[in-house]
């Protein structure tokens, strides 16, 4: 099979023996799940449940109103084990800006007791429709981060190809890797669920990068007799990209205004995809996942099978938690984000926690003038100008970041990673998103206001003119009589 090469990218060291070698175990069932309200892109969910129920694992105790949920951006949430609502408040949520959100909190009962499931037997004896709402009620979104509902990719839209994605390339994660390993008969059969589910697609391909040998002779082992392609990639940072792995898998590329499945390609992580085998086979919805805990801030790190809303700490302890971390990271070495405690809740898009011990992670040397060398659009895989992006956001000129397309941007840290001043460019990029996305907040809620009150001078005045015509009216009467 040809394959193409993007734009950029660097080559990384990539930590990954650190967990890459230990088989997948399952973590500690804990005390109390904490499970915010909202663990996806889209619309956040609403409590089903009040204080003092009991709920069971397995059953939906947040979800998305409005409409169908199959209909929304948005996706419900499951209790991940039986037990007692103790509390529906605020919380730290593990996420950039450090901010509470609204979490339901379960105190669990020892017994992980499931609700009752509905699994589908023959699933093809059901329209691509029927089990894509199955999927949608299953709670899945993208698992390898970014957490967009799965079943919104899922709609048929003239889809030529599935790519199941493989390529794990940020450092220190591997619950992919170990994933593909010990579960690729799962990991295959969700990709046939996904194809009959995009109406059938004409091809299948499953990426894997070609420094995991036994993931990826582990899914030919098993794809022999299908039509499923297994092919090798090349280890490149960030191949596993969506639109990256696009053009290396087909040589399309994917336009700033196009999303991939205009150009009938639809892409879906590994563990997503065995996420939909369960829901669909076993009726499972997404409750758990697997977890790569590592860093040298733990004695064992490995590949956890965890809970979801599990606290972190808890996991961190499972692995042997030192005492001297100097950072909690959530997710990979590039994009990942430092976290300010270790009792957040474990959600739907954290697959990795990043223990660093004393001197593990690079400390940038001082910051110096950017001397404009243009290294950092050398390695850009969107083709970016990152230079002039950072003079825009840091003179806070967000118009003219946003003209050089600041939210094409992928934060995936190439640029940062290859700068010789040291300069700290996705904090730039993330914080200018972050005032824009504020800023039209803002304006949508005065607009929203703005229309209130121009609707209740209408109001008024509609009322005004009724109570005028109906004293007209009764004055005709008394006239006539």
């Amino acid at each position: 099979m040809r394959l193409w090469q993007f734009h950029g990218g660097v080559h990384l060291d990539g930590h990954k023996e650190l967990s890459s070698q230990v088989p997948i175990a399952q973590a500690n069932l804990p005390k109390f799940l904490i499970f915010p309200l909202l663990q996806h892109i889209g619309e956040p969910t609403e409590p089903i449940v009040h204080v003092g129920d009991k709920v069971l694992k397995g059953q939906i105790v947040a979800h998305c109103f409005g409409s169908d949920c199959s209909l929304m951006i948005s996706a419900p949430i499951h209790a991940s084990s039986s037990g007692t609502v103790v509390a529906i408040e605020l919380r730290p949520v593990p996420h950039p800006s450090q901010l509470t959100a609204i979490c339901i909190v379960i105190e669990t009962d020892g017994q992980d007791v499931w609700t009752e499931l509905n699994a589908i037997p023959d699933y093809t004896s059901l329209s691509p429709a029927a089990v894509r709402e199955h999927i949608a009620h299953a709670g899945i979104v993208g698992l390898g981060g970014a957490g967009f509902p799965s079943h919104v990719k899922l709609r048929p839209q003239d889809i030529d190809t599935l790519v199941i994605n493989g390529a794990e390339c940020e450092p220190y994660i591997t619950c992919d890797d170990r994933l593909m390993q010990e579960c690729p008969q799962d990991i295959l059969e969700g990709a046939q669920i996904l194809r009959h589910t995009l109406g059938g697609t004409k091809r299948c391909i499953i990426a894997v990068e070609d420094n995991k040998p036994s993931a990826f002779q582990a899914l030919s082992q098993v794809a022999q007799s299908t039509s499923v392609e297994v092919v090798k990639v090349p280890t490149l940072y960030p191949t596993g990209g969506e639109r990256q792995l696009i053009k290396v898998l087909t040589g399309k590329e994917v336009g700033r205004a196009q999303f991939p499945a205009s150009i009938g390609v639809v892409v879906h992580n590994v563990e997503t995809t065995r996420a939909v085998f369960r829901a669909v086979t076993q009726g499972r919805p997404l409750v758990s996942r697997v977890v790569t805990v590592t860093g040298n801030g733990v004695d064992c790190p490995q590949n956890l099978e965890v809970l979801l809303g599990t606290p972190m700490r808890e996991v961190l302890a499972q692995c042997g938690r030192k005492s001297d971390i100097e950072q909690l990271i959530m997710g990979g070495g590039m994009m990942g984000y430092a976290l300010p405690r270790d009792d957040l809740p474990m959600i739907k898009t954290t697959n990795c926690l990043i223990a660093s011990g004393p001197g593990e992670l690079r400390v940038p040397p001082p910051l110096l003038p950017c001397i404009r060398c243009n290294a950092c659009a050398q390695v850009c895989p969107i083709h970016l100008l990152p230079q002039q992006l950072y003079w825009h956001c840091k003179a806070k000129d967000f118009k003219r970041a946003q003209a050089y397309h600041l939210f094409d941007c992928i934060d995936c840290g190439c640029c940062a990673y290859v700068c010789p001043s040291h300069i700290p460019l996705v904090s730039y990029y993330r914080y200018a998103k972050a005032e824009i996305r504020a800023s039209e907040r803002e304006h949508k809620k005065a607009e929203q206001a703005q229309q209130r009150h121009e609707f209740r001078l209408f109001r008024v005045e509609r009322e005004k003119k009724e109570r005028a015509e109906r004293h007209k009216q009764r004055a005709k009467g008394v006239d006539s009589g």
